[in-house]
């Protein structure tokens, strides 16, 4: 069996809520093929808490073996440092974090915030990854952590991440597969392409078609702020509810696995210069950009200019 011990930090528990949807398989299902013994969920577990305290001393100690850590949500170390503003038994849970990521095989961020610090790593509550605060390598176990079996902290980012997400990175670790990581140890597989491929208004953002307003079928990267074609995420390949996305029911993607999430202006204003969005898509050289859109916008077909999408 591999034990799993599922960590509470600073967060809104919506990862957990985001496993709750699992669907092929269901959440036990998917925990029995694995073989997953879950020692501990904040929402799941029902042990008492003397009993709870015992697994945790023995996890610590090392006295009972932890092969997967999973933390949902940030650590938090204010205020100055202690970590009281999250404390459990009188003890900050950071330390309790990182405690048990010292004895783990395997050490999970589960979400953005748990990955990169999310919405308190500007505030006052000193919010941290466990191995990143936003872009910049450190967080709460430090820049050189390594787990037991000698790999990083994987970053599972999203807020929420999607919960294929999670359940594949465990089916992959736990047949031995090697789960190839990107700069901010996010896995390839999931988060090696943009949240834009795969959306269903790819064809407008080509021709410039664009909205300054919700309700329409066209892009909304050049007014409304999209990030889709900014940030690596699964939103357009794993659907939500097996149905959908953000940008399939006409809400622009907020960039919520990118290590700067959430952004510090407006979520759905595009920022820009003389009408060129400051940031562009990834890969896009600037001045390539403004003479190919000027010229897509110019041959857009009647068709996408009158939103609508069939020939």
């Amino acid at each position: 069996m591999t034990s799993l011990y599922w960590m509470q930090s600073g967060g809104c528990g919506g990862d957990t809520m985001s496993l709750l949807g699992t669907e092929a398989p269901d959440v036990p299902t998917l925990m029995q093929s694995l073989g997953v013994d879950l020692l501990w969920h904040p929402s799941l577990s029902n042990l008492a808490p003397a009993a709870h305290e015992t697994l945790l001393n023995d996890l610590k100690s090392g006295l009972r073996p932890l092969d997967v850590l999973v933390v949902e949500g940030a650590v938090v170390r204010g205020p100055a440092g202690t970590g009281m503003y999250d404390a459990r038994g009188g003890r900050p849970r950071k330390d309790v974090v990182a405690a048990l990521a010292k004895q783990a095989q395997i050490v999970i961020a589960l979400g953005t915030c748990a990955s990169f610090g999310g919405f308190g790593a500007d505030g006052e509550i000193e919010a941290t990854g466990l191995q990143f605060t936003k872009s910049q390598k450190g967080g709460l176990l430090g820049a050189d952590f390594r787990a037991k079996s000698g790999l990083p902290v994987f970053n599972l980012a999203g807020c929420p991440c999607h919960h294929d997400v999670l359940g594949n990175v465990l089916q992959a670790l736990a047949a031995g597969a090697k789960v190839e990581l990107d700069e901010f140890q996010r896995p390839l597989d999931w988060y090696g392409m943009t949240v834009h491929q795969g959306c269903t208004r790819n064809e407008y953002h080509e021709y410039r078609v664009e909205e300054e307003d919700f309700g329409q079928k066209g892009c909304l990267f050049f007014h409304k702020g999209c990030h889709g074609p900014l940030v690596g995420g699964t939103c357009n390949k794993t659907l939500w509810n097996q149905r959908s996305s953000k940008t399939r029911a006409g809400v622009p993607c907020f960039g919520c696995t990118s290590p700067e999430f959430p952004i510090a202006y407006p979520f759905f204003e595009t920022r820009n210069i003389e009408g060129i969005p400051i940031a562009l898509p990834m890969g896009v050289n600037r001045a390539h950009y403004m003479v190919y859109k000027g010229m897509a916008a110019a041959a857009a077909p009647e068709r996408l200019k009158k939103r609508v999408t069939e020939v």
